[in-house]
């Protein structure tokens, strides 16, 4: 069984089990398991795992464990890495170079993160001395090479992490561009936590008799997460969340919307309740975003208002509470979120806010999920009536599309104000159509 396999007996050297000791861990996760040591043996892998299944050390690890133990294979040069991690998002891209100097702080090595949204020049400065592993998003990655400020003819290791989330994120073009200027010869890593045909394809072309893991999704059959619906108005969902997070005294409750103006003024309304919160979206710099998400981990900032491609890849340890303020269109995105609770071993809950027209996605999410989620009704709640309680423009009218209704005072400058930041680096690309700045767009 894995509960019984330690780090010690997976053949990873001396300084970074130390690490791992350090950082609380005797026992492998079940894909730390079985992927250490096939990575460790050379060969290339394809893993299908999930954010939370500990898939970044499962990787990490015996990377840190090759670059550490065998020569290079050109010699070491400012700007000249020897592996890369390519990920889909800034956040993402933060924490697995985090997870790079914590295992890694006992062997001689070095890394550097790079993505897009901030300024390019300290990065640039970096790149003027060693680094043996580069973090990085694909477009900031591309911006270096067309500056010429990066070499990558040293690359023996390169990792995709969270593949099927690239390619939903339009960089099938840029993966085959930096897969174009790697060496022919090296070891490749595909993670991905779904195993589609475009999947399915982009391994085909990439890997060579890979090594096979295949980790069950968390959260489909987990008794970990306690799952629980609330029925509800829309026009009153902000009002029962706001009296849940009092009532339960939630200290740390991560809450998903759909769009990122709904995120803004959910955040803004929680806030006015006397319940400090924060939005982490596209659109938010990524000062911002580091920032609150920092403020959450710490606990001093009880809630955090995400959109699903924002919170893809947040990686915080007993999570206890999520909510779905609105249900996400795709079911497999609702196992996505509750997966954010319930890991290693904690206990989690997850709440849903589900109005009459969600009603269908419900369904589907259930379906999915093979069992029915309890229906939970608050017997202390009482709503103030709906002239008194609902905005304006509540949550539920950014899903029509715009054309349904007229603008908004002040929405064109609102409109232009965010295209401007798209083209200053601060959302994440949907397609990739041409743009004046498409690789600081895409960075997630």
């Amino acid at each position: 069984m894995t509960s019984e396999v330690l780090f010690a007996g997976l053949g990873l050297a001396e300084p970074l089990l130390r690490a791992v000791s350090d950082a609380g861990y005797t026992h492998p996760t079940p894909i730390q398991a079985q992927a250490i040591p096939l990575v460790l043996s050379g060969g290339d892998l394809l893993a299908t795992a999930q954010t939370g299944t500990g898939k970044t050390a499962g990787f990490t690890l015996p990377v840190l464990h090759r670059l550490n133990t065998t020569q290079p294979a050109r010699q070491p040069a400012a700007g000249r890495p020897r592996c890369l991690i390519l990920t889909p998002t800034r956040e993402l891209a933060a924490q697995v170079e985090e997870s790079v100097r914590t295992y890694g702080k006992h062997v001689p090595l070095t890394s550097l993160v790079m993505f897009g949204g901030v300024n390019i020049n300290p990065q640039i400065a970096a790149l003027r001395r060693r680094v043996d592993i580069l973090v990085a998003t694909p477009g900031r990655l591309l911006d270096h090479v067309g500056q010429k400020t990066l070499d990558l003819s040293g690359i023996e290791i390169l990792v995709l992490d969270e593949a099927d989330r690239m390619l939903d994120m339009g960089f099938i073009r840029d993966i085959r561009k930096i897969l174009a200027l790697l060496p022919a010869k090296r070891q490749n890593l595909l993670f991905s936590a779904t195993f589609s045909d475009e999947i399915r394809e982009l391994a085909d072309g990439l890997l060579d008799n890979p090594g096979r893991v295949d980790v069950a999704r968390r959260n489909t059959a987990s008794e970990l997460v306690q799952q629980s619906v609330h029925l509800i108005g829309q026009k009153q969902k902000r009002e029962l969340l706001a009296h849940l997070v009092k009532k339960h005294d939630w200290r740390q409750v991560l809450v998903f919307t759909r769009t990122k103006h709904g995120a803004n003024r959910l955040a803004e309304y929680l806030g006015k309740q006397g319940i400090p919160s924060a939005a982490i979206h596209g659109n938010k710099s990524q000062n911002a975003r580091i920032r609150a998400l920092t403020d959450f981990k710490e606990g001093t900032l009880p809630v955090l208002v995400a959109t699903d491609i924002a919170a893809r890849g947040l990686d915080i340890d007993q999570l206890p509470q999520v909510v779905n303020f609105e249900l996400p269109n795709v079911p497999e995105d609702y196992v996505h979120r509750i997966g954010r609770t319930g890991r290693a071993g904690s206990a989690g809950a997850a709440v849903s806010l589900v109005d009459g027209e969600e009603l269908k996605l419900l369904g589907a999410i259930e379906r999915l999920i093979k069992r029915p989620i309890e229906r939970v009704t608050i017997d202390d709640f009482v709503p103030a009536p709906i002239s008194d309680s609902a905005p304006p423009a509540p949550a539920h009218r950014q899903q029509p599309p715009r054309g349904n209704r007229g603008p908004r005072p002040g929405q064109g400058a609102l409109q232009e104000r965010n295209r401007g930041q798209a083209r200053n680096g601060a959302r994440p690309a949907q397609r990739g159509n041409g743009r004046a700045a498409p690789q600081h767009k895409k960075n997630g």
